[in-house]
């Protein structure tokens, strides 16, 4: 199933967001962070972590974007694709129009949602 990539045109009013952080989450915390058991949701894009907890509806066990939820997938936001096996981290194959697609994601996050850190390596 294939989604579209988000639209550059805003839709509703400026999100106050606090100042982007830059602590090391490692991929065990990220993993843990899937909105079960009232547990916060976060998704990583391009090792950049976002804290979409206001969004469970979307990102949480039943949403419809629940493959990213607790993962870097920055693969399958680039190919726009909900397979589980595209939500992965590594978005190397991907190309110009992808990246470009991806990028456009990053951005989509950066301007709704508190990035809360970064994937440690």
């Amino acid at each position: 199933m294939a989604f579209a990539p988000p639209d550059s045109k805003p839709t509703h009013a400026a999100v106050q967001l606090n100042p982007p952080k830059e602590d090391a989450i490692t991929l065990s915390t990220l993993a843990s962070k899937t909105g079960v058991d009232g547990a916060p949701i976060w998704l990583a894009i391009k090792g950049h972590v976002f804290d979409v907890s206001t969004k469970p509806d979307m990102y949480g066990p039943k949403g419809s974007y629940s493959v990213f939820a607790g993962k870097d997938g920055s693969k399958g936001l680039g190919l726009g694709s909900l397979k589980a096996e595209d939500a992965v981290a590594d978005y190397s194959g991907l190309g110009p129009q992808e990246l470009k697609v991806l990028d456009d994601w990053l951005v989509f996050f950066q301007k709704r949602y508190n990035q809360v850190g970064m994937v440690s390596k």
